[in-house]
């Protein structure tokens, strides 16, 4: 019988991966060989965690659970249009350094228009 720990590592890795259409508990239990309460217990740990949201579903006449990854797993998608990939400063860019993240005008426009904020004039959000 696999660990505890390792089955709920392979639960979170598979419904991260099914992103927003989610994975019913019990299909999710026989993909991963586990038992029904085995799986429950994994499936109340992770969202007791905030990992995963589990909504209740109908399903031949029983109830069950879909579960939702709280977080989709990074894509290179995710970070096509990063400034900080083009930029002139790359070499000397860093959190102590001649130019600073922290500080960068480009990249917190980027971030603002992201998160659907319009950025000031100056760059301040």
């Amino acid at each position: 019988m696999p660990k505890r720990d390792d089955l709920e590592y392979r639960a979170l890795h598979y419904i991260a991966h099914t992103r927003n259409q989610g994975v019913l508990q019990s299909d999710l239990w026989r993909k991963l060989g586990a038992s029904s309460r085995e799986g429950s217990r994994i499936a109340l740990k992770l969202e007791n965690k905030g990992l995963v949201r589990r909504e209740r579903e109908l399903r031949s006449g029983r109830w069950t659970y879909r579960l939702f990854p709280k977080r989709q797993p990074p894509s290179i998608g995710s970070i096509m249009e990063c400034p900080c990939l083009m930029c002139s400063n790359d070499s000397r860019c860093g959190a102590f350094g001649a130019v600073s993240p922290i500080v960068c005008v480009t990249l917190t426009d980027w971030i603002s228009g992201l998160a659907g904020v319009p950025a000031g004039p100056s760059g301040d959000a």
